[in-house]
């Protein structure tokens, strides 16, 4: 998520006079907006700056911390922008889908992930929270899960209505507040969990936001050959823009649905990659034109409305190689079951740090030491500067899991090490655990952020076909 503007000068909530941390935007008790309650923070310094001169992406550095393998190409004619040549068809064959699928194209060989050692586990949200012992596995969706839906959602017997959670004796109006104490009840999307087989994935609102920006899509297919894929689509909405929560979930929906269209037909991962990013891309594009009444389009107009934004990660995995693509500053991952093999960070964030240190302008340290480190440079909204999908292919050569997350995550495990230290040993065998176990983790750092994050197990596994 890219930088948040700061309100000067107010310390509490005009509302409920609830103390108030800097940076927040919203009051955390009753919900108020408190960009009302002080002068106009200087948007244009958290807005998402363009790329300095001009620099290409082909040639900035990878950071020490994580060598990367060399990617397999990209289809020779990816598409790199909503405007740009239309990316080549994949075997167009009728009646094939998520279900139902013909025979396999070829896959290209790629580069082997490398090896290295030794870590250990984190605590999960429960022990963030409270300091007790890790609870046991349950479904999402079922008690013990916060903030999925039926949970704690007592109704008042006479009028059917929801109680409130907070006093439990008032009832919850349409806008989401206790019609007796006032109390902003929990949202469906303060906490969401998703598990299917091959990949887990858990959202949280986080300690300090007033809602959860984040979304994510988790799915799972069958290719051309029968053999399985499953994949994972994690969004993170720019803060700063209008309709972030939209922008997010609007993405991860179109991507997710890009991606099972394309791989059962037998698109090359990373062109299917590619086609969902722009199908994400356009999805965000299109809440800009719906929030228009008068329907201009062009630039200038797109950037004065502060159009919706997201960032985009996504991850698919098959048998025997995996591909990622992002826009942004989320990222993905490479976590051997050997914890003896060394880990790498697959993806390259699209941030100002990033290409200062591209440009030999600062060092690593510095850069991420600045406070300008996290404002974003590549985005998806129609007030981006370009569409340029990145997509990767690996072939690991051994066991594993991918771990594609928000910025509310790696910024409490930033390098490929700290990540596999805070990732659980059985992460292969229990990506749901793991899921929650890192969403902790970023709890007990501070929660300072919308968290979200999808484990999936390398190499994929047959198991069935189907999407949440």
């Amino acid at each position: 998520m890219s930088q948040m503007p700061q309100l000067p000068g107010v310390a509490a909530c005009p509302t409920c006079e609830e103390p108030l941390e800097s940076g927040d935007n919203f009051c955390g008790v009753c919900g108020a907006d408190l960009a009302s309650a002080a002068p106009d923070a200087a948007v244009a310094a958290d807005r998402p700056a363009p790329p300095v001169n001009g620099a290409a992406r082909a040639g900035r550095q990878e950071p020490e911390d994580y060598p990367l393998p060399a990617p397999a190409p990209a289809p020779p004619a990816a598409a790199s922008a909503l405007a740009g040549p239309d990316v080549p068809a994949a075997s167009d064959v009728p009646g094939a889908c998520a279900w139902d699928v013909p025979a396999a194209p070829d896959v290209p060989d790629v580069p082997d992930v490398p090896d290295v050692r030794d870590v250990s586990t984190a605590d999960p949200r429960s022990a963030a929270a409270a300091g007790e012992q890790p609870a046991p596995d349950t479904p999402a969706g079922t008690p013990g899960t916060p903030g999925t839906p039926g949970i704690g959602t007592n109704t008042d017997a006479s009028s059917g209505r929801r109680l409130c959670a907070a006093c439990r004796e008032g009832t919850i109006d349409q806008d989401g507040y206790c019609d007796s104490c006032g109390h902003a009840q929990p949202r469906e999307r303060d906490h969401m969990e998703r598990e299917l087989a091959g990949v887990a994935a858990a959202s949280d609102r986080g300690l300090r936001h007033h809602r959860n920006e984040d979304a994510f899509a988790v799915s799972a297919a069958a290719l051309p050959d029968g053999s399985p894929a499953v994949l994972a689509v994690v969004c993170d909405g720019v803060s700063s823009a209008t309709r972030p929560d939209d922008a997010s979930a609007a993405a991860a929906r179109a991507a997710g649905q890009s991606l099972l269209a394309a791989l059962p037909r037998g698109a090359h991962p990373q062109t299917a990659m590619n086609e969902a990013i722009v199908a994400a891309a356009e999805a965000v594009n299109s809440l800009a034109a719906e929030a228009g009444p008068t329907g201009r389009h062009d630039e200038a107009h797109q950037r004065q409305q502060n159009a919706p934004a997201c960032t985009i990660v996504s991850a698919v995995v098959t048998s025997g190689i995996l591909t990622v693509g992002w826009i942004g500053d989320s990222r993905a991952y490479w976590v051997p079951d050997d914890r003896s093999a060394s880990p790498a960070r697959l993806t390259e964030d699209d941030s100002w740090a990033a290409q200062m240190v591209a440009a030999g302008l600062m060092s690593e340290a510095e850069a991420y030491a600045d406070e300008r480190a996290h404002a974003i440079t590549g985005w998806l909204g129609a007030d981006a500067y370009e569409l340029e999908p990145h997509t990767a292919s690996y072939k690991p050569d051994q066991p594993g899991v991918v771990v594609v997350c928000t910025d509310g995550l790696w910024n409490y495990a930033e390098s490929a090490q700290e990540m596999a230290r805070a990732l659980p040993q059985d992460a292969h065998a229990r990506p749901m655990h793991s899921a929650r176990v890192l969403v902790g983790h970023a709890l007990e750092g501070g929660g300072h952020d919308n968290v979200t994050v999808a484990v999936l197990p390398f190499p994929a596994e047959p198991g069935g076909a189907g999407s949440g």
